[in-house]
C-alpha cells in the first residue's frame, strides 16, 4: 500500500514538473545562443535550452554518488 502511495506521489510530481517546462518552454520561444570561451552554440529558445540543462544536470547529479563514493579497500584501511 505505502509502496503504491509513493509511486502515485512521484508521478503526480513528475506531471507537474513536466507541465511547468512545457508551459515555460512554450512562453519563452525567443531564440538565444550560448556562449563559452571561443564556443557559440547554435540558436535555441531559452525553454528547449533550459530543458536540456535540466536534463543533463539531473544525468550528471545520478551518477555523481557512484563516482564519488569511496572504494572498499580505502574504507577497510581506516
Amino acid at each position: 500500500m505505502l509502496k503504491q502511495l509513493t509511486n502515485v506521489i512521484v508521478a503526480v510530481m513528475m506531471a507537474f514538473w513536466i507541465g511547468a517546462i512545457a508551459i515555460f518552454s512554450i512562453q519563452n520561444i525567443t531564440g538565444v545562443s550560448l556562449k563559452f570561451l571561443f564556443w557559440e552554440s547554435i540558436e535555441l529558445p531559452i525553454g528547449v535550452l533550459l530543458s536540456f540543462c535540466l536534463g543533463g544536470g539531473l544525468i550528471v547529479g545520478s551518477f555523481l554518488p557512484f563516482l564519488l563514493k569511496p572504494s572498499r579497500r580505502i574504507r577497510k584501511q581506516r
